[in-house]
């Protein structure tokens, strides 16, 4: 099991995970990352116990809730929580970002949102002369602090002279925390060992120059792993021309929210990303990329690789790393050998079709 206090599992390899399939089309991907998890857990021997939460955007409309704190209080029991989307039509935007994701993210303490980039063998990708050789990195970004924390003012609003403050919040404990988790992520990937602090020092004097301090000061303690920096700027530009230069990078909750999504169109778009928002001391929460589409719910249309792919990563991150290998190499024989596109309705297969294949490469692979 995940080895956290308060855990409601007993057996050593049991999980308990809090599944809350959200909005539109996010019932019917995470229908087919439990169908996939369910056949890793069959053959690599565990049991995974699934609670199932009815957060979005209908309960909103009917009830007027967004997240109680005794669901939060619930969802702290599990080992994990696996996320379909959140989005609805009907409710206005801001609300149930604000009132589910960002509220768990914050509640939690998922400090840390962890996104691979890489590019499977079969899919598309809009870089020329660019394959899976050369897309194959990891953001590290910082989940709780920077300009997502709320802080700020206005000033004579609603008149001409209106001032809006937006304040960027940062610590050395959140820096600190974040750059320390993204150098054992970097060693353990163990892939070229480079770290990369993405930022943009000379312009944010401030909250950069204590980034960097702390960078600088932490990273001594794994002379392992080479360092760098790199300019923001500069970093949307080297994705595009040069990915193959990066293996772990690291940066804040602004930039990082940036650069991943930039990071998502290059391994080939929104169908194939996953992501983990990370709390390496308590229960961390694992999610599809792309939102809820509305438009092809019930259609059974829609790619699920993506939440599929954040089960692999849940799996790993619960130390059941034979099984999220499976379930890695089963999405890759899947979109190297089958389908024909990640676009919904494109794929030449059904979403539960696709469901099927990837479970059935786990269960024999």
């Amino acid at each position: 099991m995940n080895h956290k206090e308060g855990s409601l599992n007993i057996m050593s390899n049991s999980y308990s995970i809090a599944v809350i399939p959200g909005d539109g089309t996010g019932p019917e991907v995470v229908r087919e990352g439990i169908k996939v998890l369910e056949s890793a857990s069959r053959r690599f021997g565990f049991k995974m116990d699934f609670s199932h939460y009815d957060l979005g955007g209908d309960r909103y409309l009917k009830t007027g809730e967004t997240l109680t704190d005794s669901i939060i209080e619930e969802l702290r029991r599990h080992d994990a929580i696996y996320l379909g989307a959140i989005g609805h039509p009907d409710v206005k935007p801001g609300i149930l970002e604000r009132g589910i994701l960002l509220r768990l993210r914050f509640e939690l303490d998922q400090y840390i949102n962890l996104r691979p980039i890489k590019l499977y063998p079969g899919v598309e990708c809009p870089l020329k002369d660019k394959g899976p050789e050369h897309i194959d990195f990891v953001v590290v970004r910082e989940n709780t602090e920077g300009l997502y924390v709320g802080g700020g003012a206005f000033l004579r609003r609603g008149t001409p002279n209106e001032v809006a403050i937006q304040e960027s919040v940062n610590t050395r404990l959140g820096a600190e925390r974040c750059i320390r988790f993204a150098l054992q992520y970097c060693r353990k990937r163990n892939k070229s060992r480079k770290l990369t602090l993405c930022g943009k020092t000379n312009v944010l004097t401030y909250a950069w120059d204590l980034w960097q301090r702390t960078f600088e000061e932490v990273s001594k303690e794994y002379p392992d792993i080479q360092t760098d920096y790199a300019h923001v700027d500069a970093i949307t530009m080297w994705f595009v021309k040069n990915p193959e230069w990066f293996d772990v990078i690291v940066t804040d909750n602004m930039f990082g929210d940036i650069i991943t999504d930039l990071g998502a169109m290059i391994q080939g778009g929104m169908g194939i990303a996953a992501g983990g928002n990370i709390n390496p001391e308590g229960v961390s929460m694992f999610e599809p990329i792309g939102g809820s589409a509305p438009k092809y719910t019930g259609k059974n249309v829609i790619n699920p690789l993506a939440a599929i792919c954040a089960g692999g990563m849940m799996l790993e991150h619960l130390g059941e790393d034979a099984a999220a290998a499976a379930v890695e190499k089963a999405v890759m024989e899947v979109t190297g050998k089958h389908i024909n596109s990640l676009a919904a309705g494109r794929m030449g297969y059904s979403t539960s079709e696709v469901g099927d294949l990837v479970a059935d490469y786990v269960s024999r692979l």
